[in-house]
C-alpha cells in the first residue's frame, strides 16, 4: 500500500464512522430516545402493496390505546417526508402512520392508478363553466393528464371525476383509504380519534380520505370519521361540487405558505395576499365574512367539527413539511382535535435534528467516497485513469473565459422552464419505457442542451485544428495522453469502473443505515435511498442520458475552460478551479432562480407563471431548491476528481449516477 493510499484509508475509515454516528444519531431523533418504536411494512390493497413506516409512542398500547394519524406526503417525494410530522405528534402520544403513496417510494401501485379524465378546470371548483372556457376538455400524454387531473377528487360529482371517453378518478386518496383503515384496526389505536393531514399533492389525498369515512363505522359499530383533517399548501373546492348532505369534514387546518410557487394550480392569483384570505371560497370555507377573516385565527368549534384556520406561513411551498411555526400550528390542532394532552410545548421541536444529521452523513459519504477513489487510483490496474493534464497552451484568458462560460449558462438557462416541462408533461416518449415523471422533465433538458452543446464543441475542435492550434480530445478531457485524437476506450471502461466502485460504496452505505434504523441519506427530499425491482430498472433506462450529459458538461466547465488555477496545487488551486467550474454548471439554474423568484419575493408573482405563463411554472421551478445545491456538490466532486484524474471520465461517470440514483431511486413514477 503507497503512502497516499494509507492516508486516504484512514479518512476512509474515519469519515465512515463519523457519518454511521451521525445516522445513529438521527435514530435517536426519530425514536425520541426509544420513546417512540419505529416500523416498516407493507399494506396490501386491491391495486397492489402500499410501503408504510410507523410511529408507535411505547405509552400506545392495547389497554391504553392512542389516537391515530395518517400522514400523505406530497408529489415526487415519499413517507420520509412526513418524518417533522411523524416524529412530533408521536412524541406526543400519537399513533402516526406514514405511508409511500401511489408511484412514490416502495409502493409498488404508479401513479397511474390514480386515474385521469379528459378535461380540467382554470378556476375554483364550483366556479367554472364550459361556455367561458375555464371547464374544457384536454389532450396529450396520459401523464398530462394526470397531472393535470391532480385536482380533480374521486368523491367529486361525475362532472369532475368522469368523462365521456370511459376514463375516470379511480382513487385520488392513493392508497390513503386502506392505509387509514388499516391504522385504525390497530389494537393499540383508539379509532374513534383519528385524523389525517397530506401535504401538496397529499392534501388532495387527505380529502380524499377524509371524505371515504365521513360518518363511516368499523366492526365494533364506532364512528371512526376522522376529526381533523390538516391541510399543508392545499386547494380549497365549493360544496357545491361533492354530495355534502353525505360528506362532511371535521375541524380542518389549512396551512397556507406565503411564497407557495403553486400558488396559481390550486387559486388562480400569482400571490398570497389579504384579498385572496377574503374570497368567497375563503370565507365559505372558514364559516364567516370577508370583513371578519383573519389569518392566524380559529372559526367555529373542535366540538361540533366546525373548527376551521388558515395560518400563513412566511416561507415557500416545498419547506412548508418542515416549517416549525407550521408544524406547531398543526400540533395544537390535533391536541385539541384529538383530545390529547401530551404537556409538550408545540414549539418544543426535534425533528429537525434528524435532517441536519442525515445531511451530515450524506456529505460525509460522498467525502468518503472520495477517498475511496484516492486508494483505487494508487491501484495498478486503475492507475491508467490518471493522466496529466494538458499543455498550458489551451489557457483560456479571462474575457475569453467569461465569454465562453456566459454561452453555457444561457444555454442551460434558457431551455430549462421549457424543456423541463414539455418533457414533464407533452413530448411523446413512451410512458412504458421512461416512467420516472420528473426524469423525463430533466431527460429532455438534458437532450435539448446537448443537442446544442455538441455541436458547438465539435465546431470548436474544428476550427482549432484549421487554424493549427490546439484542441483535441486529450484537451478536452475526454481521451489520453497517448491517444490525443480519438477516444481512448481503455481510459474510458477504467475509469467507469472506478465510478461504479465508488457509487457502490454510497450504496452499501445506505443499505446498511436502511437495514439499521430505516433511514436513507437525505435533507428533507428523497437523495439517496435503496432501489426496489422496478426503480433499478429505470436507473439503468436513464443513466446514459445523465452520464452524458455530465461528461459534457465536465469537458466544457474542467477541460475546456482551464485557467491559471487549474494548475496550481493544493487548496488554492483546488478553490480556483472549483469556483469557476461551479459557474458554469449552475450559472443557468441561478439564471432562472433569478427570474422567478426576485418578482416573486417582491409579491408580484413567480417570474416563469408571468413571462412565460402558468404551464412554466410550478413543478421545475420549486425543484430548483432542490437541483441547484446538488449541482454544487456536483460541482466539488468533479473538481476533486479532474486534478486528480486529468480527464473528465471518473467525474462525469459518478455525477451522471447520483444524479440519476437521486431521480429514478425516490422521485415519482407512472
Amino acid at each position: 500500500m503507497t503512502k497516499r493510499q494509507k492516508k486516504a484509508s484512514v479518512w476512509l475509515v474515519v469519515l465512515l464512522i463519523a457519518a454511521m454516528l451521525c445516522m445513529v444519531g438521527a435514530n435517536q431523533v426519530q425514536t425520541a430516545s426509544g420513546k417512540i418504536d419505529v416500523t416498516e411494512g407493507i399494506i396490501a390493497s386491491p391495486d397492489g402493496d402500499l410501503n408504510y413506516k410507523l410511529y408507535t409512542p411505547v405509552t400506545a398500547t392495547e389497554a391504553n390505546p392512542a389516537p391515530g394519524v395518517l400522514l400523505l406526503h406530497g408529489y415526487q417525494n415519499d413517507h420520509e417526508t412526513c418524518a417533522a410530522y411523524a416524529i412530533e405528534l408521536a412524541r406526543r402520544g400519537m399513533v402516526v402512520l406514514a405511508i409511500d403513496e401511489f408511484g412514490h417510494g416502495k409502493t409498488v401501485p404508479g401513479l397511474i392508478e390514480r386515474g385521469w379524465v379528459n378535461k380540467k378546470v382554470s378556476v375554483n371548483f364550483g366556479e367554472e363553466s364550459e361556455a367561458d372556457g375555464t371547464f374544457k376538455k384536454i389532450g396529450g400524454t396520459v401523464r398530462y393528464k394526470i397531472m393535470m387531473n391532480f385536482s380533480n377528487l374521486s368523491f367529486f360529482n361525475d362532472i369532475y371525476s368522469k368523462d365521456d371517453a370511459g376514463n375516470s378518478i379511480k382513487n385520488s386518496a392513493e392508497g390513503g383509504i386502506e392505509a387509514y383503515a388499516w391504522l385504525a384496526a390497530l389494537p393499540n389505536v383508539d379509532a374513534t380519534r383519528l385524523g389525517v393531514s397530506g401535504h401538496s399533492m397529499g392534501t388532495w389525498a387527505s380529502w380524499s380520505v377524509s371524505a371515504a369515512y365521513a360518518g363511516a363505522t368499523d366492526a365494533a359499530g364506532n364512528d371512526i370519521t376522522p376529526k381533523a383533517t390538516v391541510l399543508q399548501c392545499g386547494e380549497l373546492f365549493r360544496n357545491s361540487v361533492y354530495d355534502n348532505s353525505k360528506i362532511y369534514f371535521n375541524n380542518v387546518l389549512l396551512l397556507q405558505a406565503k411564497y407557495d410557487e403553486f400558488s396559481y394550480f390550486r387559486d388562480y392569483e400569482n400571490t398570497v395576499s389579504d384579498d385572496l384570505l377574503k374570497s368567497d371560497l375563503r370565507t365559505e370555507f372558514l364559516g364567516t365574512t370577508a370583513d371578519k377573516a383573519a389569518w392566524n385565527t380559529t372559526f367555529g368549534s373542535f366540538t361540533d367539527g366546525s373548527a376551521r384556520r388558515i395560518e400563513l406561513l412566511y416561507t415557500n411551498h416545498r419547506l412548508t413539511t418542515h416549517d416549525a411555526n407550521g408544524l406547531a400550528a398543526a400540533i395544537d390542532w390535533f391536541e385539541d382535535a384529538l383530545g390529547v394532552k401530551s404537556g409538550l410545548a408545540s414549539n418544543d421541536q426535534i425533528a429537525m435534528g434528524k435532517e441536519w444529521l442525515n445531511l451530515a452523513a450524506l456529505l460525509l459519504v460522498l467525502m468518503a467516497m472520495l477517498a475511496f477513489m484516492v486508494i483505487l487510483l494508487d491501484i495498478p490496474f486503475f492507475a491508467y485513469v490518471k493522466q496529466p493534464l494538458p499543455s498550458r497552451a489551451g489557457i483560456y484568458p479571462r474575457g475569453k473565459w467569461f465569454g465562453s462560460a456566459l454561452t453555457a449558462i444561457l444555454i442551460a438557462g434558457v431551455f430549462y422552464p421549457f424543456a423541463t416541462q414539455l418533457g414533464h408533461a407533452l413530448v411523446p416518449f413512451p410512458d412504458n419505457i421512461f416512467r420516472m415523471t420528473i426524469g423525463g422533465g430533466l431527460m429532455i433538458w438534458y437532450l435539448f442542451v446537448l443537442l446544442f452543446s455538441v455541436p458547438i464543441m465539435l465546431v470548436g475542435m474544428a476550427k482549432a485544428k484549421k487554424k493549427g492550434k490546439v484542441d483535441s480530445w486529450y484537451d478536452r478531457g475526454l481521451s489520453s495522453q497517448t491517444k490525443p485524437d480519438r477516444i481512448d476506450w481503455q481510459l474510458v471502461g477504467k475509469a467507469g469502473l472506478v465510478a461504479i466502485l465508488m457509487a457502490a460504496l454510497v450504496y452499501c452505505f445506505v443499505a446498511i443505515v436502511d437495514a439499521l434504523f430505516m433511514l436513507d441519506l437525505r435533507i428533507i427530499w428523497p437523495m439517496f435511498a435503496t432501489f426496489n425491482g422496478m426503480r433499478i430498472g429505470q436507473f439503468f433506462v436513464y443513466l446514459w442520458i445523465f452520464v452524458l450529459y455530465f461528461l459534457v458538461a465536465n469537458s466544457k466547465a474542467f477541460a475546456n475552460l482551464r485557467t491559471k488555477a487549474t494548475y496550481e496545487p493544493g487548496f488554492k488551486g483546488f478553490l480556483g478551479t472549483w469556483w469557476r467550474s461551479c459557474l458554469v454548471m449552475t450559472g443557468g439554474i441561478l439564471l432562472i432562480v433569478a427570474i422567478e423568484y426576485i418578482p416573486f419575493f417582491a409579491n408580484i408573482g413567480p417570474g416563469a407563471d408571468l413571462l412565460f405563463g402558468s404551464t412554466f411554472g410550478g413543478p421545475f421551478m420549486s425543484l430548483m431548491i432542490l437541483l441547484l445545491p446538488q449541482i454544487v456538490v456536483y460541482s466539488l466532486i468533479d473538481t476533486f476528481c479532474y486534478r486528480k484524474t486529468g480527464n473528465v471520465y471518473v467525474g462525469g461517470f459518478i455525477a451522471g449516477i447520483l444524479a440519476c440514483w437521486i431521480v429514478t431511486g425516490g422521485s415519482s413514477f407512472l
